[in-house]
C-alpha cells in the first residue's frame, strides 16, 4: 500500500494529506492513523515526515521519536541475510526509472519479521525522488495461514497413510496367497479394504468441502426439507448400527415453519452432530426440533435443532475452538474437520450454530436455519 499524495511539510505529525499533481480530490482526507497498515513517509531529504499509529505499533517506536529522523535510522531494516536494506536499495541515489519496491519479508531490530513495500514518488518521470512512501504489515496473519495449511497437509498425510497402508497390505496379500485363505478370511480382508476405501473417500469429501467453504464457493441447492423426518432417519441408522433405541429422545414442537434448504448438506450437519454425541458423549442423546426466530433479517421465523448428551461436555476453555479446524473433543478418532464443515454449511444457509452445556451436563449444539424460501415463493 502506498499513499502517493502524503505531504512533505515539516510539521510532521500535524502535516495534512494533499493531492498529487493531476489528482482531483473526491472526498475528505483520510487520517493515516486510521489505516490498518503501517505508513512511513520520508521527504526529499530522506527524513521521516509521517509515522502513523500502525507503524508505531509494528515497530515499537513512538511516532515522536521517528519524525524528523533519517529513514534508515527510523526503520533500520535488514533482509533475511542480515544486509542493511536501505543501503541495498538506495532509494534516493539509485536508478531514476525505479518507482517502487515490491513487498518482501524484512527484519526489524530484535529479529521481528515484517512485510515491507515502498513507492518512490517523483514530480516527473526520471526526476529526483520527492517522497518515499513505505508500507509495513505484520506477518502474524500470514504465519497463521501458513501454519493452518501446514497442519492441514500433515493431517491429510496422516489420515491417508493408515487406510492406504491397510488397503495395500490386504490386496497384496490376497493377490499373492489367494488360494491359502478360506472364504471367511477373504471376506474379512475385503470388508476391511472396503471400510478403509470409504474412510479415504470421506476424507477427500471433507477436503473438498473445506476448499469450497474457504473460497466462498459452497453451493446451496434449496428444496423443501422435512427436518423432523431427516433427524428420525439418522436415529434409525444409529439404531441399525447397534445403538439402543432408548438412547435417543426426539422432541418435535409443532407447527414447524416450511424449511427450504439443501437436503444433502443438512443431512451432513445432522450426521456429524449425532455422530459426535454418540461417540464422544454418554447417556441419552436428546434432539429438539423447534420453531424459532429467524437468524436472517427480514424473516420472522426459522427452525432450530438442538443436539445434547449427558457426557462430560466440553471444557469451558475449549468452547471457542470447537468450530475451528482440527479440534478434537477426545482421542476417539476423527479428523477434527467435521464441526468446521458443519459451521460452514449452516452459515452458507444464512443460519447460526452455537455450542454450550446441556441441562444434563453434556455438550449441546444448536443450529438455527432461516426459512430460506426461494425468491419466486416470497
Amino acid at each position: 500500500m502506498s499513499v502517493a499524495g502524503t505531504s512533505t511539510a515539516p510539521e510532521g505529525r500535524d502535516a495534512r494529506r494533499t493531492s498529487a499533481p493531476g489528482h482531483r480530490d473526491t472526498g475528505p482526507d483520510i487520517d493515516p492513523d486510521q489505516l490498518p497498515d503501517g505508513l512511513v513517509v520520508a521527504d526529499e531529504h530522506g527524513r521521516v515526515v509521517r509515522f502513523n499509529a500502525a507503524a508505531a505499533r509494528i515497530t515499537a517506536v513512538a511516532a515522536a521519536d521517528a519524525l524528523g529522523v533519517p529513514l534508515e535510522k527510523a526503520l533500520p531494516l535488514e533482509d533475511l541475510e542480515g544486509r542493511r536494506w536501505w543501503q541495498l536499495t538506495d532509494p534516493y541515489g539509485g536508478l531514476a526509472i525505479r518507482v517502487r519496491q515490491p513487498e518482501r519479508n524484512l527484519l526489524l531490530p530484535g529479529g521481528r519479521e515484517v512485510l515491507v513495500s515502498a513507492r518512490y514518488v517523483r514530480d516527473e518521470p526520471l526526476g529526483p525522488v520527492r517522497r518515499v512512501v513505505v508500507s509495513l504489515r505484520d506477518t502474524e496473519a500470514r504465519r497463521r495461514t501458513e501454519r493452518s495449511h501446514a497442519e492441514l497437509i500433515a493431517t491429510v498425510a496422516h489420515e491417508l497413510r493408515s487406510p492406504l497402508t491397510s488397503v495395500k497390505g490386504f490386496t497384496a496379500t490376497l493377490l499373492a496367497k489367494w488360494e491359502r485363505f478360506t472364504d471367511d478370511q477373504k471376506r474379512l480382508m475385503l470388508e476391511t479394504v472396503d471400510a478403509d476405501a470409504d474412510r479415504v473417500t470421506r476424507l477427500i469429501a471433507e477436503l473438498l468441502d473445506i476448499s469450497r467453504i474457504d473460497s466462498g464457493r459452497l453451493e446451496v441447492r434449496r428444496q423443501p426439507v422435512d427436518i423432523g423426518a431427516a433427524v428420525s432417519r439418522h436415529i434409525q441408522a444409529h439404531v441399525a448400527a447397534g445403538q439402543r433405541a432408548d438412547r435417543f429422545l426426539l422432541r418435535i414442537e409443532q407447527p414447524l415453519p416450511a424449511l427450504w434448504a439443501d437436503p444433502d448438506k443438512i443431512d451432513q450437519v445432522l450426521s456429524n452432530l449425532l455422530e459426535n454425541a454418540v461417540r464422544h458423549g454418554e447417556g441419552t442423546v436428546t434432539i429438539d426440533v423447534t420453531p424459532s426466530a429467524s437468524p436472517r433479517e427480514g424473516e420472522e421465523t426459522g427452525t432450530s435443532v438442538t443436539v445434547g448428551d449427558e457426557g462430560p461436555g466440553i471444557p469451558e476453555e475449549s468452547m471457542n475452538r470447537v468450530f475451528t479446524r482440527f479440534w478434537r473433543g477426545s482421542k476417539r478418532g476423527g479428523t477434527g474437520l467435521g464441526l468446521y464443515i458443519v459451521k460452514g454449511i449452516v452459515e452458507a444457509h444464512g443460519g447460526t450454530i452455537t455450542v454450550g452445556r446441556a441441562p444434563e451436563g453434556g455438550a449441546e449444539f444448536r443450529f438455527t436455519l432461516p426459512v430460506g424460501a426461494p425468491a419466486y415463493l416470497t
